[in-house]
């Protein structure tokens, strides 16, 4: 086992412990940005002026009458920024645009000594407007080539000749909902600038270096001059990666113009109107399988909307493309990926990360084309499981397919499948009006940043002379554990008990050029180069050990604050060692780095292995659906899921049950709308608060829910052993929605296919159980107010793009 893997006597990795800041989050004392405004003197209070219109050019900006509001000190415009006026990497993302791209796009600031004197200057603001064109759907823009950022193609094999040998082929369609990411703390920065004029900003961000640098280029200013800092927050998804920079812009800004501490923090429908979701998907696509349901061939097109601008639109389709194979050996593909541009927030990072539109695409076909070829969705899934010596569509081998099956044969086991289905099988046949469904789905899924510089990591470990530790690493804190799991991996490197370690807040001038926190490699890269610096120390204090109890240093151990020599009675406590180590002038910080080896990948031709390794799990979800009005239950969800060998099994069920739940969320409830109308509210958000969006709640959750973590697991050439958890959970959601799909087909007669919408709320089952009655295939699309509408479709009828087999290639199907 690698040094990087192997774990030392009695770790504190592995064992079972609190999140770290447990107690602070349950008795409200845990701070979060906005809280600091009230421990800070003069802070202005920041509004934006937003415009409602969908798309036009801003003819007349008038700022007069907010400055005549009592309390307005300032309105920020683009003629206020001294450096480059962009919130983007792409810098195709203006702080202070001149051009309208959405509904309640901000153009304009207001500062005020009270939030409400700030937002009656902004309502004050005057500005007029030359409405333009606006897409708003995905459809519509398709259909107009509005597109940008690249076009990737995924290519392996020969898929002309894998359609030819195919005895069975498909084709359809699937459009898919985005997600809001709903996180409890909004958009929030509070920055103000010292006696020095350096500038410090409090962000809620996953990214405080890349915030740093898009404030400082806003600002002008070298990145040395501007200092981030991420105390924690309060859930963040992938929506606090890119765009929590030009909210820190703003108030960066102000601080700079004003001289005093500038706050933004939008409020809920600002944050839901203004900040990007995850990215909706349209697939088109052509599946061919063998006589046994084996795939030959797979020929897609997704499409992403990927709203006004490009965020990490690009990126994200990436992941998709590299998801779309799942668990399943696809030898011939050609799998394209484009992004959309339409009038809408730009879309940006959700848990998953484009992994969950990739896998839905295929889990989709399975679930659809099972009764097609007469199979067992179960059957089928693992029919095409991957095998070792099989490679990925982009060509990275995937070197553990038998944890693919050991999770699914356990999941079955501990679900007790067999006698379920029997026991689902007399209730529906028992009860019309009323079936239930077990279904079971898996995943694979890559842990590493698709671009190979971000997977590096760094942290900064002190040592004070009475053996406290403090540990600064650059990663970022959003309920998910992060700081409780780097808090172990640092006591048990240095061989102390946890309660001598202590965790810094994440700050760029500790330690700088990080990456986000992000792709679920938060751990994995900040966690080593936390053990790389604690290595450093431990091996300077076990020479000074050696030195005091006459041993070598190599047979020094330091086992529970306590060093001692092997094969000797001696020993030396930990505060003694580091005092004698201060004496000797011995260094006692260390500076640690890890980058993820191994790693190559070439965009241009889509080739390469963009990933440390896989992340596996298989989900059992059983559900009851009403025939009559479509609403369901989750009865029970059992779960195995591959964390390696877990370094902190609390925080790793946690987010295994948190991430199911988000998932199901996503394919079965929360369902924006926009108003795709003429009228004068065209592109607005429609689902702007709680109220109308609504989001995985506690009647939500299965009634029995069993999470197992994989046992003798561990990962060679991770930290300790373990293995990313933060978002491969969300995709085993996808067991909820085919146990829908199921549930839903059972109403009709033996062997119906179904179609689902996603969201498959309780309306769109209510049309899926109308088609399976009738014995045809269903089709749920969206009319143009966003609405679920129900279509109709048989095999052999495919002029509107609906599942069907291809006459001169299906065998009968």
């Amino acid at each position: 086992m690698s040094r990087l893997s192997e774990r030392p006597e009695k770790p504190v990795v592995g064992l079972p412990v609190p999140h770290e800041s447990a107690v602070l989050h349950v008795t409200g004392a845990a701070l979060y940005t906005d809280d600091l405004i009230h421990r800070t003197k003069d802070v202005l209070h920041a509004y934006p002026v937003q415009v409602m219109k969908a798309h036009g050019r801003i003819t007349a900006l008038r700022t007069g009458p907010a400055l005549a509001v009592p309390g307005v000190v300032r309105v920020l415009t683009g003629a206020d920024v001294p450096g480059v006026n962009d919130a983007g990497m792409k810098h195709d993302e203006p702080l202070f645009p001149d051009e309208v791209m959405f509904h309640g796009h901000a153009v304009a600031w207001v500062l005020a000594e009270t939030l409400e004197a700030a937002r009656l200057g902004a309502a004050a603001v005057e500005v007029d407007v030359d409405e333009q064109p606006s897409l708003i759907t995905l459809q519509e823009a398709i259909a107009a080539g509005s597109l940008h950022g690249a076009r990737p193609v995924m290519l392996t094999g020969d898929v002309d000749a894998g359609f030819a040998d195919s005895a069975h082929v498909f084709t359809g369609e699937l459009q898919f909902s985005d997600q809001e990411h709903f996180y409890l703390e909004t958009h929030a920065a509070l920055a103000y600038v010292d006696e020095a004029e350096q500038v410090f900003v409090q962000s809620s961000t996953q990214h405080p270096s890349e915030t740093q640098e898009i404030v400082a280029h806003v600002l002008g200013l070298h990145s040395h001059e501007v200092t981030v800092q991420c105390l924690r927050m309060g859930g963040g998804f992938g929506g606090k990666e890119m765009q929590p920079h030009g909210f820190a812009a703003v108030a960066a800004l102000g601080a700079r113009l004003t001289g005093r501490p500038v706050r933004v923090r939008l409020n809920r429908t600002q944050d839901l109107t203004m900040s990007g979701k995850r990215h909706g998907f349209h697939a088109e696509w052509r599946i061919g399988f063998d006589a046994d349901g084996r795939i030959q061939a797979l020929d897609a097109t997704l499409t992403a909307d990927g709203g006004w601008s490009l965020d990490l639109s690009e990126p994200v389709v990436a992941r998709a493309l590299c998801h779309v194979d799942n668990t399943y050996w696809i030898p011939n593909a050609r799998i394209t990926g484009r992004i959309a541009r339409t009038n809408k927030v730009s879309n940006t990072a959700f848990r998953g990360f484009g992994g969950p539109q990739g896998m839905l695409v295929i889990e989709d076909i399975m679930g659809r084309c099972a009764p097609l070829l007469g199979l067992d969705p179960m059957e089928l899934r693992e029919r095409n499981f991957y095998r070792q010596g099989q490679a990925t569509p982009y060509g990275q081998p995937v070197l553990q397919p038998e944890r693919i099956s050991a999770v699914w044969r356990q999941v079955k086991e501990n679900a007790g499948i067999a006698d379920r289905r029997r026991e689902i099988d007399a209730f529906n046949a028992a009860h019309p009006n009323t079936k239930r469904a077990l279904a079971i789905t898996g995943l694979k899924f890559g842990i590493s940043f698709n671009l190979t510089a971000f997977n590096q990591g760094g942290a900064l470990v002190l040592i004070y002379k009475d053996g406290s530790v403090l540990i600064n690493h650059g990663g970022t804190e959003m309920g998910q554990g992060l700081h409780t799991k780097m808090l172990q991996v640092a006591a048990t490197t240095l061989g102390i008990p946890l309660h001598k370690v202590r965790l810094a807040p994440t700050r760029t001038d500790k330690v700088p050029n990080t990456s986000a926190t992000a792709a679920s490699a938060g751990t994995d890269l900040n966690g080593a180069a936390v053990k790389n610096a604690c290595e450093q120390l431990r091996e300077r204090l076990q020479q000074v050990a050696a030195t005091r109890l006459g041993s070598n240093a190599a047979d020094v151990r330091i086992v529970e604050g306590v060093a001692r020599g092997l094969g000797s009675d001696e020993e030396l406590a930990w505060d003694d060692l580091v005092r004698t180590a201060y004496l000797q002038r011995v260094q006692l910080s260390a500076a640690g780095f890890y980058r993820t080896e191994g790693l190559h990948w070439d965009a241009k031709t889509f080739r390469g292995s963009p990933f440390k390794y896989f992340a596996h799990g298989a989900a059992a979800a059983e559900v009851e659906v009403d025939g009559f009005t479509g609403a369901y239950r989750i009865r029970r969800v059992d779960i195995v899921h591959d964390v390696g060998d877990s370094l902190s099994p609390m925080i790793d069920i946690g987010q295994v049950e948190g991430g199911f739940v988000q998932g199901a969320g996503w394919l079965t409830l929360e369902d924006l709308r926009w108003d795709v109308g003429d009228g004068p509210s065209r592109g607005r958000l429609l689902t702007q608060a709680a109220s109308t969006y609504k989001i995985p709640s506690f009647s939500e959750m299965p009634a029995e829910f069993n999470v197992t973590l994989l046992k003798n697991a561990g990962e060679e050439g991770a930290v300790y052993g373990s293995k990313a958890v933060g978002e491969p959970p969300l995709m085993l959601a996808f067991s909820v929605r085919e146990a829908l799909r199921q549930a839903a087909a059972a109403f009709g007669p033996s062997g119906a296919g179904v179609e689902l919408a996603s969201p498959a709320t309780p309306e769109a089952v209510y049309w899926a159980i109308q088609a399976a009655r009738r014995g045809g295939v269903s089709r749920i699309g969206s009319t143009p107010d966003g609405s679920a509408a129900e279509g109709h479709a048989r095999n052999g009828h495919a002029a509107d793009g609906r599942i069907r087999a291809d006459a001169a290639a299906s065998n009968g199907a």
